[in-house]
């Protein structure tokens, strides 16, 4: 053996030494047969499987999960037969049944004719990543949930009710349907803190949400604080006179819950004024007219004595 062969052999063992003393695990794969020329063993550290059990890439599809499989496949044979580099995250199957999350990072070896000879890159362990990314999607997604969600009572808030109210609004414009809205009012609720206590007073008003929340029974019956001791409910699809049922129907819940309000002058028992209404919405209307013109009832059912229900009809 010639000095340069000797040499090179030292070189290529130095350089799969240090390519296989790596996380990463580096692979080769020949274009024309679609068989592995090389994956490096630490790949059976990972995933279980031996290197010598990697012979083409059915083997590779076939080691991904399901749900990834088709798209991670498409692309990248679309990205080789393009001679683009490219790169892919998945989740690859381990020989004892469980997925590690892998980025496949991946070069296009062309030969001298310009056509795709080969591809070599490296697979990379980002099991750790994908959980601190999942970790902190569902940490947004409980942040984003407390920004719409009313602290004391646990149900929607004011913020919540804007954007439900805008999504139903349009909807019912589209399709020409009925939308319903009822505001409820706690009677006399100032006179309910000063005489019970401001704690008591939060625990009345988690009461009366809660009550509320099962007056609303269909699927989209939408209940908010709308601010203070005034709650919302938002009725898609409903007209007024069913609008009224439901209304009358948060008034005997909240009956049956025997809240005292020693202080009241209606009723030894918690009680509410309600107002109610609804509209068929034309581009001609606008959701805020419309809150304003159900607060006006409202507040005509506290004019009027408190502890009933007033509407358009």
């Amino acid at each position: 053996m010639t000095r340069n062969a000797k040499d090179a052999e030292i070189d290529s063992t130095v350089y799969r030494t240090l390519l296989e003393s790596t996380k990463a695990i580096p692979w080769k794969i020949d274009w024309s047969t679609m068989r592995f020329a090389y994956i490096g063993p630490q790949i059976e550290n990972l995933l279980g499987w031996s290197p010598s059990s990697w012979v083409s890439v059915e083997d590779w599809a076939a080691r991904m999960h399901p749900e990834d499989r088709e798209r991670v496949v498409d692309f990248c044979v679309a990205q080789s037969r393009a001679g683009t580099d490219h790169e892919a995250d998945y989740r690859a199957l381990a020989q004892d049944g469980g997925y590690v999350w892998i980025r496949d990072v991946v070069h296009v070896v062309r030969n001298e004719n310009g056509e795709v000879d080969s591809l070599v890159g490296f697979m990379f362990d980002i099991s750790e990543r994908k959980k601190t990314e999942q970790e902190l999607a569902l940490l947004q997604k409980e942040l984003e949930e407390l920004s719409f969600k009313d602290g004391l009572t646990g149900v929607a808030n004011r913020r919540m009710f804007d954007a439900i109210l805008d999504a139903e609004w349009t909807d019912a414009r589209r399709n020409n349907r009925s939308l319903a809205l009822i505001m409820l009012d706690i009677d006399y609720f100032k006179q309910y803190n000063d005489h019970y206590g401001h704690i008591q007073g939060d625990d009345c008003l988690k009461r009366v949400a809660q009550a509320l929340s099962s007056a609303a029974t269909r699927s989209r019956d939408f209940l908010a604080r709308f601010g203070g001791e005034e709650f919302v409910l938002v009725l898609p699809e409903t007209d007024e006179k069913a609008a009224i049922k439901v209304a009358e129907r948060c008034r005997n819940l909240l009956f049956k819950e025997q809240i005292p309000h020693e202080t009241s002058p209606l009723s030894p028992i918690l009680t509410v004024s309600i107002g109610v209404g609804a509209i068929v919405p034309t581009r001609q209307d606008e959701p805020l007219r419309f809150v304003e013109d159900v607060d006006k009832r409202l507040y005509l059912a506290k004019q009027h004595g408190r502890n009933r229900i007033v509407n358009g009809l």
